[in-house]
């Protein structure tokens, strides 16, 4: 169990830093220079909170000495990273489509 939680561990903080770090600083970038619509800044409301959130519970997760718990943490947060990047990114395209 240590074994799979070890790699979960380095997985997390690998999809957190890519799939949730590096997308809301892109958009925001791209907010920031007038290249998408101004709506889309609003997306980012919900969505830095969120990967705020993952971040703060990935870290738990990844001190955590109870073996169960720590996995818990570990896909709670990247199920945040999802739900930050399916809000950010998809609504992107839907405001960009519309």
């Amino acid at each position: 169990m240590t074994n799979a939680l070890r790699s979960l561990r380095w997985t997390t903080g690998f999809a957190l830093a890519l799939f949730g770090i590096l997308p809301m600083v892109m958009v925001a970038l791209l907010v920031s220079q007038g290249k998408t619509p101004g709506q889309v800044g609003l997306l980012l409301i919900g969505g830095i909170p969120l990967v705020a959130g993952a971040l703060f519970i990935a870290v738990r997760g990844m001190f955590d000495p109870d073996a169960e718990r720590a996995a818990r943490r570990l896909h709670l947060s990247m199920a945040l990273v999802a739900v930050a990047d399916v809000l950010v990114l998809g609504g992107n395209a839907l405001i960009r489509m519309g």
